[in-house]
């Protein structure tokens, strides 16, 4: 961690009474986002989580009325397992996001077939080097720990996955509690993303967000919002 005092980017709370009101508001947020960013350039690069919260969201999301075509569309993090383990975020992507109108996107996942972990985050870098960088839209989650993307606690090489200035596009996680080996997106090239949105759902995760937000917050994500250089939204039920 940075060791930083304060709170950079500010937070913008969205606080819904149901968790549906959640994913439908949020996917037409993204939706919206990815409307303005293909106006602004002529395509738009999203880069999602997984985990269990956000698939009605992604089901929301795949309806939605966007030029779809000209969306490139990853994964903030994933575990290094392939497309039909049940712990792959891929694998959610596809059933629950590239679905209907999002089918078209462009999908391109982390994970690249290769089992030695140092290997497959190069594989991987190459993989994603040609995509429209910088992000236009990041959707972070968060654990229990207050670790989101896969910055985890304690990741050895927690330093340089939150490092300011790192240019690497895809890293290798090495963490006990992470359960196996994961690859994921640096802190730099998440707070690059035109828009970041976080999305966390019950009262125990609120109030673990609500301690890694306030002045002496040391939790793995205190560090996306004291990097963040445009306000973060935050989008909440219990």
């Amino acid at each position: 961690m940075s060791g930083e005092a304060t709170v950079a980017a500010t937070p913008q709370w969205h606080e819904f009474a149901a968790r549906g009101e959640v994913a439908t508001t949020l996917a037409e947020h993204i939706a919206a986002a990815l409307a303005r960013a293909i106006a602004h350039r002529g395509t738009a690069f999203l880069a999602v989580s997984g985990g269990r919260t956000p698939a009605d969201m992604f089901a929301a999301l795949s309806k939605e009325d966007v030029d779809w075509t000209k969306v490139a569309l990853t994964l903030i993090d994933e575990r290094n397992v392939p497309e039909s383990s049940p712990r792959s975020n891929a694998a959610l992507v596809r059933s629950h996001l590239l679905q209907d109108r999002a089918a078209a996107a462009r999908f391109v996942p982390l994970y690249q077939g290769i089992d030695a972990i140092e290997a497959a985050a190069g594989q991987a870098s190459k993989a994603l080097a040609g995509l429209p960088w910088p992000l236009d839209i990041a959707v972070l989650g968060m654990g229990d720990d207050g670790h989101t993307a896969s910055f985890f606690p304690d990741a050895a090489d927690l330093g340089a996955l939150l490092a300011p200035h790192n240019t690497a596009v895809v890293m290798p996680v090495h963490a006990a509690s992470a359960g196996e080996p994961r690859l994921t997106l640096p802190l730099a090239r998440i707070v690059e993303a035109g828009w970041i949105a976080v999305q966390i759902e019950g009262n125990d995760k609120k109030a673990v967000l609500e301690a890694a937000l306030a002045p002496e917050g040391n939790r793995p994500i205190s560090a996306v919002f004291r990097q963040g250089r445009k306000p973060i939204d935050i989008y909440w039920a219990p």
